[in-house]
């Protein structure tokens, strides 16, 4: 996994945060494969909060919060609301994910 345990902590620390403890929240993307380099942030995330405009708010507040404590990273973050949906991306994010 190419996050150093401080990126780690805080990641993990900021969606808890906001999405609720129990957030399952997975590293997925270029960054799980320690021989890439680069690549953006990919965060797959099935949030213990349900309500739909609580999870729009909780988004925007930890991804400003991110970007204050990592600096200018690309960071994408995955939500998935409905943890029985299958979209291709979320399969993807759950087969090949790191749990943060």
């Amino acid at each position: 996994m190419r996050l150093t345990n401080e990126q780690h902590q805080i990641i993990s620390s900021i969606l808890r945060k906001y999405f609720g403890d129990h957030t399952l929240i997975l590293l997925f993307g270029s960054r799980v494969d320690d021989m890439a380099k680069g690549g953006d942030i990919d965060l797959y995330i099935e949030p213990e909060i349900t309500d739909p405009d609580a999870i729009v708010l909780a988004k925007l507040k930890t991804m400003a919060e991110i970007h204050l404590a990592l600096g200018d990273q690309k960071i994408d973050l995955v939500i998935n609301r409905r943890k029985n949906d299958i979209l291709p991306i979320y399969q993807v994010a759950k087969k090949t994910g790191i749990p943060l």
